[in-house]
């Protein structure tokens, strides 16, 4: 739609979201009672061009179009864990005959199997909360990654896996921070975030860090000087207000330590685990989570559709509401697909560059801190 359309769509008098789009425009914080308002809207377009209007006021005039990606490769290093998530079809026990433990030297070994690891400039390590890998262990998994890989940034370890650590080592968590930091970790990935919201945690993760502990290991983590990332996951069976004021807690702690490079809404599966799957979402709910992601968190830069959750189709069609960002190659991904994502393991640079521009944006690659690599105009393969 070209914009003078969307901007008499919007603004037309019968439409009610058209007093939001003002504010955004003067760039005036949206509210809960606001957020609530929109997300209930019935009219799906009009919530997409307020998020695509916040994103577009929000950024620099000569990137708007940009949506990036990261050339990254999953690593797990075990799928032993003691929580007890009624959503994660991921874990198994120790005596499981799927269960599996990688040494240092496995991981390293597959990373060198991957035949682009040479461009890779991303590890993301995210395992199970397993007492035989405690902080020596990936001590040294960062520092035999940085000196075999010395140019990829190592993006680990959940505030939930920083806590169990320190809590198995009998120090605190800032001192695990600081230690791995020196070990060459990089920034914190936004898992163990799940839902905020007391009674949901209550029903599908009662063991887990509470809110509070996440957003607090995330601050600490932002005051050593890392950045990190913040997820919510969605289709536990909490409501649209919870799913808000999980947003609002994350622009809270963004106003006090401004660590946040960007949010990803996630999408539950429910193959092989516990949580009942008509709390499923519909695509128009995944939709309506980007575009007020992007309204609320004014102070966070980029919102991420992460296309193994949603899918490579509805991920080009968040690049409308809001989003700016799809992640990346991946290479190979475990948690989700245990629980009944049918996306592909891994998508190659051709094919996200593909994906990106067949939705009418420009494709960038970016590393973890978003410092631009290369971008792909009309004419770059």
């Amino acid at each position: 739609m070209a914009p003078a359309l969307v901007e008499d769509y919007i603004t037309r008098p019968s439409n009610p979201l058209s007093r939001f789009y003002h504010k955004i425009l003067e760039g005036e914080r949206i509210t809960r009672e606001e957020a609530i308002e929109i997300y209930h809207c019935e009219d799906l377009l009009s919530i997409g061009i307020l998020a695509d209007t916040a994103r577009v006021t929000r950024t620099p005039a000569d990137v708007r179009d940009y949506v990036y990606w990261v050339h990254n490769f999953h690593i797990n290093p075990t799928n032993i864990c003691e929580a007890n998530c009624r959503f994660c079809s991921f874990k198994k026990g120790p005596k499981s005959p799927f269960a599996y433990v990688m040494s240092v030297d496995d991981v390293v070994e597959m990373v060198n199997k991957y035949p682009m690891k040479d461009t890779l400039t991303e590890f993301h390590v995210v395992s199970g909360l397993y007492d035989q890998q405690g902080l020596s262990y990936y001590r040294d998994l960062f520092v035999a990654l940085k000196k075999h890989f010395p140019h990829v940034h190592i993006k680990g370890l959940t505030a939930v896996e920083l806590d169990y650590i320190a809590k198995l080592e009998g120090i605190p968590v800032e001192e695990v921070l600081v230690i791995l930091k020196e070990a060459g970790l990089g920034s914190l990935p936004g898992g163990g975030a799940e839902v905020f919201a007391e009674r949901v945690r209550e029903l599908v993760c009662v063991d887990k860090i509470p809110a509070s502990e996440w957003l607090r290991i995330h601050g600490l983590a932002h005051q050593m000087g890392m950045q990190s990332n913040a997820t919510l996951l969605a289709g536990l069976g909490e409501t649209p207000e919870e799913r808000i004021d999980h947003i609002l807690a994350i622009r809270e702690q963004q106003d006090k330590t401004g660590g946040f490079m960007t949010f990803i809404p996630l999408n539950c599966y429910y193959d092989n685990n516990a949580v009942d799957a008509d709390n499923a979402l519909t695509g128009v709910e995944n939709l309506k989570n980007f575009a007020i992601s992007r309204i609320l968190l004014d102070n966070v830069p980029h919102i991420k559709s992460f296309w193994i959750h949603i899918g490579e189709k509805l991920s080009q069609v968040s690049l409308s509401f809001g989003v700016d960002d799809i992640d990346g190659t991946v290479v190979q991904e475990k948690i989700a697909h245990a629980a009944g994502t049918d996306t592909s393991q891994a998508l190659t640079q051709a094919e996200l560059v593909n994906m990106i521009r067949k939705a009418g944006k420009i494709p960038v690659e970016r590393d973890t801190v978003y410092n631009i690599i290369r971008v792909y105009d009309e004419h770059t393969v």
